[in-house]
C-alpha cells in the first residue's frame, strides 16, 4: 500500500509516517504544504491519500473537492482530531471514503487503511452515531444540500430499511423490528446500493442526509 500524508503539524507527520513505514506500508510523501501535496497526488497516484481537516490555507475538504475536480479516484481519508458533525458529513459527501479520528489505537487504523483500499467506506466507530441524528433531523444538512426531485427510485421497503440503516441499525436488527429474514434484508440492502450506485451503508446514509429522505418520517410526525 502506497500513502501519500497531508498535514500541517510536522511532528505528526513524522510519526505517522514512521508508524506507517514499520507496519510494512510505503510513505510516498508527508507533506505540509496543500496546493504541493495536491501536485503531489496528482503527480505519483498514491493508493491512498489521508489528510487533515484543519490547515491554515486549506481545508481537508477544499483540498478533498480540489483532488476530485482534478480527477484523481484513489481513496481519500480524512484524518483528523475534529468530532464536528458538519465535517463528517461534508466530508463523506464530498468524496471521502473515511473520516479517522487521530487518537484511535495503531492497529485499528491499519485495519481501517486496509478496508478503505478494499473499496469500503469507514467511519471512527465513535462518530457512528452522527449520521443518525442527521437523518432524524437533529443535524442542520450543509448548505448546498437538496431534496431534489432525483430521487432513486426505491420500493417503499427499500426506503424503510434505507432510513433504518442510516440511523446505524444492523440487518439483524432491521430484519427482527420488520418481521423478515435476514437474507431478505441483505437482498433489499444491495439492490438500494445498487439504486444509490454507491458501495456502502455508509454512502447510502449520507445520501439518506443530503437529500434529506427520512426526516419526513420521523417519530411524531
Amino acid at each position: 500500500m502506497r500513502v501519500l500524508l497531508i498535514d500541517d503539524h510536522a511532528l505528526f507527520r513524522m510519526g505517522l509516517g514512521e508508524l506507517l513505514e514499520r507496519r510494512g506500508i510505503t510513505v510516498v510523501a508527508a507533506e505540509g504544504d496543500c496546493e504541493r501535496g495536491i501536485g503531489l497526488v496528482i503527480e505519483t497516484g498514491p493508493d491512498v491519500v489521508l489528510l487533515d481537516m484543519r490547515m491554515p490555507a486549506m481545508t481537508g475538504i477544499e483540498v478533498l473537492r480540489a483532488l476530485r475536480e482534478a480527477g484523481e479516484r484513489m481513496p481519500i481519508v480524512i484524518l483528523t482530531t475534529s468530532r464536528d458533525e458538519s465535517d463528517v458529513i461534508q466530508s463523506l459527501q464530498g468524496g471521502a471514503n473515511g473520516y479517522l479520528l487521530k487518537d484511535m489505537e495503531p492497529d485499528a487504523l491499519i485495519e481501517a487503511l486496509n478496508e478503505i483500499v478494499a473499496g469500503r467506506t469507514v467511519v471512527a466507530p465513535e462518530l457512528a452515531g452522527v449520521l443518525a441524528r442527521a437523518v432524524q433531523g437533529d443535524v442542520a444538512p450543509p448548505a448546498g444540500t437538496q431534496d431534489g426531485p432525483d430521487l432513486p427510485d426505491l420500493t417503499p421497503r427499500e426506503h424503510e430499511i434505507l432510513c433504518l440503516l442510516a440511523e446505524g441499525q444492523s440487518n439483524k436488527v432491521i430484519a427482527r423490528n420488520l418481521g423478515i429474514s435476514d437474507g431478505t434484508v441483505k437482498l433489499h440492502v444491495k439492490s438500494i446500493l445498487r439504486k444509490l450506485q454507491v458501495h456502502s451503508r455508509v454512502e447510502a446514509a449520507v445520501i439518506a442526509v443530503e437529500r434529506t429522505m427520512c426526516n419526513r418520517q420521523a417519530k411524531g410526525e
